[in-house]
Order: structure tokens, then sequence, then C-alpha cells
């Protein structure tokens, strides 16, 4: 039987192993899972079998993640069209969930950007990176997580850098704000050009809906390509801020920085409780380089408008 003292200690490390778990998963649901079968796992541990409680549990943490992350490719090949981490979306009504990663999410390492990026990691390489780099774990205790030596641990983790190098550096609040605002008056304008010249000529917009609603896929370094699909969504969902539009906007912080989330119809009660989309974005050189179209209505459960 796990002792009061263990059981207080547990809570005060909680939510450092949701955000560990988050990086590793993407998924709030998965995170929250396996931060509750650490728990499990501790009850059944004898306290002497454990030197240092908070590694022990980011350990057994990471490895319950990382059978996730072996297992995640195979169901994903069902899924339709581009997988996008869960959004952790903060500005509105507190989550019902009492474990809420919306006190974690603050820091860089956890900006959309970076967490698509981690998506293209192999699970060895992301729980390298993400104990070591996120946790400060030694690579002796992650080589043990993954089964190789110490030397391959590090290896793993100079891959995984080597691989998300390329993501944006995070801009402060305040150009974020204004590269979104300037998006936005873009939008409204309802013309290619002026949205176009609010994006980053290397932009990425990418959709995950699997297959309930319409989405891009994926589009790369397009910046008018990417400004006429906006307005096709746009002008198809009437997209828009204020009460009278079909699918009304309202602004929120979506995994640290400015975004937005969305109703499916601002006359009707029942979407107030949870939104058809939510969409993050990544700012680069003051403008607009990443967006990202959450609208899998599965992602989007947890998310509660004011």
């Amino acid at each position: 039987m796990v002792s009061a003292l263990i059981a207080d200690l547990f809570e005060s490390h909680r939510a450092h192993l949701l955000s560990v778990a988050y990086r590793l998963t993407g998924s709030v649901g998965d995170a929250e899972d396996a931060v509750q079968e650490s728990w499990l796992r501790l009850a059944g541990t004898h306290q002497s079998e454990i030197d240092d409680l908070r590694v022990w549990l980011t350990t057994t943490v990471s490895r319950i993640c990382l059978d996730h992350l072996r297992t995640a490719a195979t169901r994903r090949e069902t899924y339709v069209g581009q997988w996008l981490p869960e959004p952790i979306v903060t500005g509105v009504a507190p989550s019902s969930r009492p474990d809420s990663l919306e006190s974690v999410v603050r820091g860089e390492e956890y900006r959309m950007a970076v967490m698509v990026a981690l998506e293209t990691l192999t699970p060895p390489q992301r729980v390298a990176l993400v104990l070591h780099d996120g946790a400060a774990v030694p690579f002796e205790e992650i080589a043990d997580v993954l089964g190789v030596s110490a030397d391959d641990a590090s290896q793993l983790a100079v891959q995984a850098r080597e691989a998300v190098a390329g993501v944006p550096t995070a801009v402060s609040d305040v150009e974020h704000e204004a590269a979104v605002r300037r998006l936005l008056a873009a939008l409204a304008t309802d013309e290619v050009d002026a949205v176009a010249t609010a994006l980053h000529p290397d932009a990425v917009l990418i959709g995950d809906a699997n297959g309930t609603t319409s989405t891009v896929v994926k589009i790369v370094g397009g910046a008018e390509r990417i400004a006429r699909f906006m307005l096709e969504l746009v002008r198809k969902h009437g997209i828009g801020y204020s009460e009278q539009a079909a699918t009304r906007y309202e602004f929120a912080t979506v995994n640290g920085q400015l975004g937005l989330v969305m109703n499916l119809d601002s006359e009707t009660e029942e979407q107030d409780w949870h939104p058809a989309r939510v969409v993050g974005f990544t700012v680069r050189d003051g403008l607009i380089w990443g967006t990202y179209d959450h609208a899998n209505p599965a992602k989007l459960t947890g998310v509660r408008l004011s």
C-alpha cells in the first residue's frame, strides 16, 4: 500500500509527468492515462526499490509512452489525412479535468511547431530527446528505458536534435499576436494578395480532420496557395468574429500562444460545449509561418468555450 507521504509526493510530480507524457505522445488523454498507470505501478513497487522518486516516475511514464508510440503507427494507418498533436487550449473556461495540462504548457518546447516536429522522430529518438533535453534525465537512465547503451541513447538524442533543428524559434507574445491579427484582417478583405502578404514565403498549412470535415492535408512553401485555401474555408464555413457569423471564432491560447477557437454555429447552444475547430499558429520574421487547423472532433472534446 502506498503511504500518504508517497501519495503526496506523487501529486507534487503530477504536472511534470503530464508534461513529459504529453510531449512523448502528443495526446492529452494518452498523457493522463500514462500518468495514472505510473501511479498504479508505484502502488505495486516497494519503496526500498526507488532511489529517486522523480526519476523513477519519469522513466516509468516514459516506458509506458514508448509502448504507446510503438503501437501508434499501426493505429494511424487507418487515419484519414494528416495527424496533428492534440492542442492544449487556454484562455477559455477551465477544463473539467482535474489534471489539466493548462498550467504546464508555458515553455517553447510545447509550441505546436515543436510538437509537430516531434511526430517525425522515431519512438527511441523522441524518448531520448524529451527525457534528456526536456527532463534532464541522464543518458544512463534513458538507455535503460530504451534497452540500448548510454552512447546509443546519446546518439539518438543527437539525431533527434538535428531533425527538429529547422523549427522556428518562438517569437514574443506581442510579435506573435500582431502577426495573427494581421492575418485575420487580411482574411476579412477577401483578397488573395492581402492574405498572401501576411504569410511567410515558406509558410506551412496542416489540417487534421480524420475525414470528418473539409480541411487541407498539407501545403508547404506556398503563400498564395495557402491564402486561396484559407479564403475558401472562410467563405465555405462563414468564418468571422461577429455574432452573426455562421462559424464564429474567439481568441484563445493554443499551446502557449494566441490562436483561435471556432464554433459551428454562434446561435446553437450545444456548440458552446466544445469547438468545431482550433487553429494554432507559428510566427517567423513577423509573418505567419505555420497554421495548424485542428478539426477532428475527437481531439477537441476536452476544450471548453467560455
